[in-house]
């Protein structure tokens, strides 16, 4: 029995051991091949879901509490366990899947489940075979050492040792000599260990390379679109999304750039301007944690009585892990406590409004987890990655009303910068997914060649900027700093995607927010019941991959800038 007043920090940890899993998991198989009506399979499924989320309860708590500590050794090593039986849990999921792909009572199985999770159960069938297994442990390995290469980045600043992320406040600093001093003290730590990020990306292209091509597919590039599940478009249609970036967005970017650029009273930007919006500094949240806490509940109990109900949920029962510690791994997310019914976040505040980002971005992750917790149908979030950065950027979005409980008279501009910061990120977000396209490509290329492919798409998406003060970027590798593309190939383009969306719902909340929010609330309960291009369609919204769907987007936030 779960206790109802349970708190993160304290939940009890088990292994919970491949044997066991197997076991269970076979005992379900047989139960699942033997029942004589759908209605009894469906029955078995629902224990399988069961299975499923104890094992995913238990890796989302051993990888909170490593990330939460990186030198802790216990759960170094049952996160290394984690790493080891990964592939072989995905290689009995596969065996099941496969009996409910071909079970001879599909047609009511998928009246239960929805069509969607069959073509989500082809992708990932096209995605394993047990040829790979070995493979994805290594993989999983090197994903491992570089998130601590990373997490243990230590650099001496002005008498502090400090990690990357509490950095952050010295690199976005109003005084500019400030950014140059911490970034030049952030490549000097990086000088030590670029060689091996090189490394250990090699190795995984090498790795994700062989593992498509015992597949059958030509690349890498295929099976991250099968990894990814991307059922209902394609590399096709992302690239023609992209090309509208580069002929419709970056135009537009760099006026906000040129914008910026006086602003701050340049006349050039540089890589170390990068995310600074105000010759006065960005506007940083008054208070401390504790006070942005306090304005997150006082803003969501005013949105709605859903978001009211959610963000005290997470409140009781100390979902959050943010606060930012020296061993603490970098970055941030949102995952699910299945066996809990519970969303948690983990984060790194720095004291700048990236804090505040926290509240809004990985919260409305989390809201869309809470709100949908009870469906008894698991595939139903078996959600994309491109839908659920769509419930956080648009989340963002409806939160910027109340800006002026966390920056108080600098409310105005912290919504500015919100504003520009979302429109400046698509270009970047694509060049990272075309730089993994031609990488994967091109697997044979050299470590400079791919440097120089990172320089080439820099000229490409981001044309203003400049190196002067900012060498490892300058040699191309500041994509090397970019955890998705190591952890999680492929998966960055969603952020663009999303990010356009999220636009669409700032056009209509502009328009009517009561109606906007509604639509938001319905696309949120949608969860993964249908493709993103008709779950859009339902609340009025255009599709990404529609024509001109960019330069129509343009036309309207144009007026947004004058």
């Amino acid at each position: 029995m779960l206790d109802n007043n349970f708190k993160l920090s304290t939940i009890p940890y088990k292994r919970f051991t491949i044997e066991e899993f197997k076991k269970r998991g076979r005992e379900i198989l047989k139960e699942f091949k033997e029942a004589s009506s759908g209605e009894e399979q469906f029955s078995v499924h629902k224990k399988y879901y069961q299975l499923i989320q104890e094992m995913m309860t238990t890796k989302i708590l051993v990888q909170l509490r490593h990330d939460g500590d990186v030198t802790d050794k216990f759960y170094e090593e049952e996160q290394d366990y984690y790493d080891e039986i990964s592939p072989k849990v995905e290689s009995f999921d596969t065996e099941y899947k496969k009996q409910l792909y071909n079970s001879k009572f599909r047609p009511y199985l998928e009246e239960k489940i929805g069509s969607i999770a069959f073509k989500d159960i082809e992708f990932n069938l096209k995605s394993f075979n047990d040829s790979i297994i070995s493979l994805k442990q290594e993989e999983n390995s090197l994903t491992s050492q570089y998130a601590k290469l990373i997490a243990q980045i230590k650099i001496d600043f002005r008498g502090e040792n400090l990690n990357l992320s509490l950095l952050s406040k010295y690199k976005t600093s109003k005084d500019r000599n400030v950014r140059i001093e911490a970034t030049e003290a952030r490549n000097k730590a990086l000088s030590e260990i670029k060689d091996k990020f090189d490394d250990i990306y090699d190795k995984l292209v090498k790795n994700r390379t062989k593992q498509a091509q015992m597949l059958g597919y030509k690349n890498y590039v295929e099976l991250g679109y099968y990894n990814m599940g991307r059922t209902t478009y394609g590399i096709n249609e992302v690239r023609k999304l992209r090309d509208q970036v580069k002929k419709y967005l970056v135009p537009f970017a760099d006026k906000i750039h040129e914008e910026r650029k006086k602003r701050l009273g340049l006349n050039k930007l540089d890589a170390i301007d990068e995310g600074i919006y105000f010759k006065e500094g960005n506007p940083a949240p008054y208070g401390t944690a504790d006070d942005i806490f306090k304005a997150g509940k006082k803003m969501y109990s005013e949105l709605s009585p859903e978001t009211n109900e959610f963000f005290n949920f997470m409140l009781d029962h100390e979902l959050f892990d943010v606060l930012g510690r020296t061993n603490k791994a970098a970055g941030g997310y949102m995952d699910m406590l299945f066996t809990y019914k519970a969303p948690i976040i983990f984060a790194n505040f720095n004291g700048t409004n990236h804090d505040v980002h926290v509240i809004t971005h990985e919260s409305g992750h989390a809201f869309q987890g809470y709100i949908t917790r009870n469906d008894e149908i698991m595939e139903h979030n078996n959600i994309k990655m491109e839908t659920a950065e769509i419930h956080s950027m648009s989340m963002e979005f409806f939160t910027d009303k109340w800006a002026e409980l966390f920056f108080k008279d600098k409310a105005n501009d912290f919504v500015k910068l919100h504003f520009e910061d979302s429109i400046t990120f698509i270009p970047y977000g694509c060049m990272v997914d075309e730089f993994q396209e031609t990488i994967y490509s091109k697997p044979e290329l050299t470590k400079e060649e791919r440097r120089s492919v990172w320089q080439d798409l820099e000229r490409q998406y981001r044309p203003y900027l400049n190196f002067e003060h900012d060498t490892f970027s300058g040699e191309g590798r500041r994509w090397q700093l970019q955890t998705h593309i190591f952890m999680s190939p492929f998966y960055y383009i969603d952020y663009a995607i999303a990010q356009t969306c999220a636009l669409q719902f700032k056009i209509k909340m502009d328009e009517n927010y009561e109606d906007a929010w509604a639509k938001y609330l319905a696309f949120c309960k949608e969860s993964a019941k249908d493709s993103l291009q008709n779950m859009l369609r339902n609340v009025g919204l255009n599709s990404p991959f529609d024509e001109n769907y960019i330069k129509n987007i343009i036309s309207v936030l144009e007026k947004n800038i004058k």
